[in-house]
Parts: structure tokens; C-alpha cells; sequence
């Protein structure tokens, strides 16, 4: 019997850095290519082209991204750039002139064309195969769901409007397909992103699609409420307190969508964020958070802070630990002011100086990490949920709460738990705890 030879696909190499964004971006083009015959290369030796998917958001992360290219362009030869800083394609030719080409975000067409101008696919029934779910750089059982792309803020620090554009949402049963596939592929987490998910739909009037034989708007309620009805964890994150978070908050005590919220803060000082150009309201955030609170005891706040923006005095900072101290976020992350091409901050009088930033970062920081201690050693002797992120067979593991998104958030880390695998979701009974993970050990039920 004749056998069939089969031809030798080309290989893609992938660097992709930056947000979790730039991480669906990074699986789409993927997945494109593997439809088209492409496989993967686990590093530079095997690829027939490395593509490099940059962040152009902050200085530091638009060096870290040349470095990348640089790094990629000695150990392959052959690279192609995207992602953020392809905003910037001049000055990337100029210092690197090797590179084969360079596209902006979310110009998916353009990349795959540019990988097969470099590396032609070889055609084969037998080669162009895609995974259920697509290609995913993350574990099997969790997956980011991008629901809209670009902002309309014009935040004095950011440059993302300028990289990705106004807002711009997807239809609800575009959203809620990609969901239901990524579930029955065996994700056991949805993780919610966008530049601002509260604002999710109002490019679309908050129109009306058929999903299941009923209609469903573009709104983040209506979307999370589906959403939670596919039977996996559902996590929002970049949610701005706008009222109508309220209607989201009632589906957390039902159980559909996640007790957790990650909302972007950034600072409390009126003033601050009236510089920022922010909303400056921080009475009324308190309210909303005690409000909400009331509805789902369990709900945890993440967010983040900017701290020595430009014109912040040592009043507006003790302004921002004293609403800490009241807030009791579960979870915080902070980032010393840097200035970005781009963007109006920069143009700003009195910058604070950089080791006065430094000083309150770690101020801040420690505030934050006794807020945190007392918070999980509250949870000490309570029975939680935990999702398994890694175990090594001999009943160590590790996980995250319902309070803990990955890579951002803490850690649940249990002993006694030999057949725990990733993916499971486990009752977990909390014995001990520090500054930002708990410890625990599985119980029956």
C-alpha cells in the first residue's frame, strides 16, 4: 500500500508581551496560522520566523519590547514585529532593518500576510488542523474573552486611544459564541477584558442580538449574565465604577458571574484626579462600594494606583492612604508615574521627583499589604473554592479563589491534595495565611 509523504510545515515562533490584550491578540494570530498549516516553535532554533508582539504603552515597556527584537533578530534572523509599538514602525526600522516587517495592533490580516510572505504555507488536508477553542497561550482552563477593543477615555497618562482607537465593542452573540466554545473545549474560567468593560456596548446603542432564540444587549449586565450561564467562572476586569455596575453585583450573590470586581482607581485625591483627567468623585465611590458590599459580602475590589503623577503633593498622597485605609480594597497594584511619548501628562508643571516617587510607592505598598494581611486572615478557618493552576503529583498544589485572578492576584496553596489536577475546582478549607496568599487543604463536599 502507497504511503503519503507528508510535506514539512513551516514554524512560527511567538514572543508576546505586554496585557492580557495583547495576549488574545497574540492567540488569534495563532490560531489563524495554525488553520493555514503553521506550527509552533518552542523557541528560536525551529522557526522559519519569529514574530514579536510589542507594548508600546509606558517607555519601559516599549524597551522591553526592542529588546525582545533585538534578542529574537540574533538568535533567528527572521522576524516580523506587531502589536502596540508597530504604531511606531519607523523608528523599529531604524534601529533594527533586518526585520521582514511591522503592523499595529489588531491588524491580524496584515501579520498573517506578512508570515506568508516569509514562510509560505505548504497546503495540506492532513496539516491544517486548529484545536477546539483555537491556539491559547494560557493554561487550558482559563481564557481571556476580549469584548471590545480601543477606549474613549482621554486619561492625561495614557496613550491607548491613540494606539487602539475609540471604543470599539463586538455583538453580544459573537462574545457569547467564542465563550461557549472556549467552555465546551474545557475552560473552566472566562476572564472578561477590555480598555473599559463597563463601557461595552455604547458604540452599538446597547443594541439587541438573538443569542438562544431570545434577544441580548450589548451591555455589560446583559452580557454577564449570559456569560454566567455557559457553566464556567466568569471574572470581569477593567470595569470603571459607572452606576450601572450596580445591576452586575445582584448576578454575584446569585452565583452567575464572580464576587470580584478589577477597577481601575488610579488615585483618590480630587484634585489628582481632575489632573488625570479621571473621574474625581471619591465620596461617591465609597458609597458604591458599600453599596455593593451590602448586596455580596464576599465581592473582592482589585485596582491600581498611580503614584508621583505630576503635581501630587504629600497632601494629595495622604489623601489616597486615608481612602485606602476606608476602602479595604482586597487587592492592589501600584505604578510610579513614568512619562510616555505621546501623552498630555507629560506637558504637566511640578513632576515629583523620582525618589520621592519611590518613597510613596513603598509606603503605599506596605499600607496596602496590612490591609491585605487582615483581610485573608479573616478568611482563616472558612471553606472556599479554589481552581488548581499547577500540581506536582505528590498532593502540593497550587490555585486561586474566586478573589485571585491569575498572574495579577494571590494564591491559594494547598497540601494533602494527590489528585488535584489544573482545571479542578476543589472546597478548600483555609488554615493559615500572609500578606497576599492563603494556605489550605482540600475537604470533601
Amino acid at each position: 500500500m502507497a504511503t503519503t509523504t507528508l510535506p514539512t510545515p513551516p514554524k512560527v515562533g511567538m514572543v508576546s508581551l505586554g496585557c492580557p490584550k495583547a495576549l488574545v491578540d497574540s492567540e488569534r494570530i495563532l490560531t489563524k496560522l495554525r488553520a493555514d498549516g503553521y506550527q509552533m516553535s518552542p523557541d528560536y532554533a525551529g522557526a522559519d520566523v519569529v514574530l514579536v508582539n510589542t507594548c508600546g504603552f509606558l517607555d519601559s515597556a516599549k524597551e522591553e519590547s526592542l529588546e525582545a527584537i533585538g534578542e529574537a533578530i540574533a538568535e533567528n534572523g527572521r522576524v516580523i514585529v506587531t502589536g502596540c509599538m508597530g504604531k511606531e514602525a519607523e523608528a523599529i526600522r531604524a534601529r533594527f532593518p533586518a526585520v521582514l516587517a511591522v503592523t499595529g495592533p489588531q491588524q491580524y490580516e496584515a501579520v498573517v500576510g506578512a508570515v506568508h510572505d516569509a514562510a509560505p504555507p505548504v497546503p495540506s488536508p492532513f496539516l491544517d488542523l486548529v484545536p477546539e477553542g483555537g491556539i491559547k497561550l494560557t493554561p487550558r482552563h482559563y481564557s481571556y474573552v476580549k469584548i471590545s477593543e480601543g477606549c474613549n477615555h482621554r486619561c492625561a497618562f495614557c496613550i491607548i486611544p491613540s494606539l487602539r482607537g475609540d471604543l470599539a465593542s463586538r455583538r453580544p452573540d459573537a462574545i457569547l459564541r467564542e465563550a461557549e466554545k472556549l467552555v465546551a473545549a474545557g475552560t473552566k474560567e472566562l476572564l472578561v477584558i477590555s480598555q473599559d468593560t463597563s463601557a461595552y456596548g455604547v458604540d452599538l446603542r446597547h443594541g439587541e442580538w438573538a443569542w438562544k432564540g431570545a434577544p441580548v444587549r450589548a451591555h455589560m449586565t446583559d452580557l454577564a449574565r449570559e456569560m454566567g450561564k455557559l457553566g464556567a467562572w466568569v471574572r470581569l476586569h477593567y470595569v470603571y465604577p459607572y452606576p450601572h455596575v450596580e445591576q452586575v453585583v445582584p448576578l454575584m450573590a446569585e452565583g452567575l458571574v464572580l464576587p470580584y470586581l478589577d477597577i481601575p482607581f488610579q488615585h483618590a485625591s480630587p484634585k489628582v484626579l481632575r489632573a488625570m483627567k479621571r473621574p474625581a468623585n471619591d465620596a461617591k465611590v465609597l458609597e458604591r462600594l458599600r453599596g455593593w458590599r451590602a448586596i455580596a459580602p464576599d465581592i473582592a475590589i482589585r485596582s491600581s494606583f498611580v503614584v508621583g503623577f505630576p503635581g501630587e503633593t504629600e497632601e494629595d498622597f495622604q489623601y489616597l492612604l486615608d481612602w485606602l485605609d476606608e476602602a479595604q480594597l482586597d487587592r492592589v497594584g501600584a505604578f510610579r508615574f513614568e512619562p510616555v511619548e505621546g501623552a498630555a501628562a507629560n506637558a504637566l508643571p511640578d513632576p515629583v521627583p523620582e525618589e520621592v516617587k519611590e518613597e510613596r510607592y513603598q509606603r503605599l505598598m506596605a499600607r496596602c499589604a496590612a490591609i491585605s494581611t487582615a483581610k485573608l486572615a479573616a478568611k482563616v478557618g472558612r471553606t472556599i473554592d479554589v481552581i488548581v493552576d499547577e500540581a506536582d503529583g505528590d498532593g502540593g498544589a497550587s490555585g486561586r479563589s474566586k478573589a485571585d485572578a491569575p498572574e495579577i492576584d494571590g494564591a491559594v496553596h494547598l497540601r494533602d491534595a494527590p489528585d488535584a489536577r489544573p482545571g479542578d475546582i476543589l472546597s478548600v478549607l483555609v488554615e493559615d495565611a500572609d500578606e497576599h496568599d492563603l494556605f489550605g487543604v482540600p475537604v470533601a463536599g
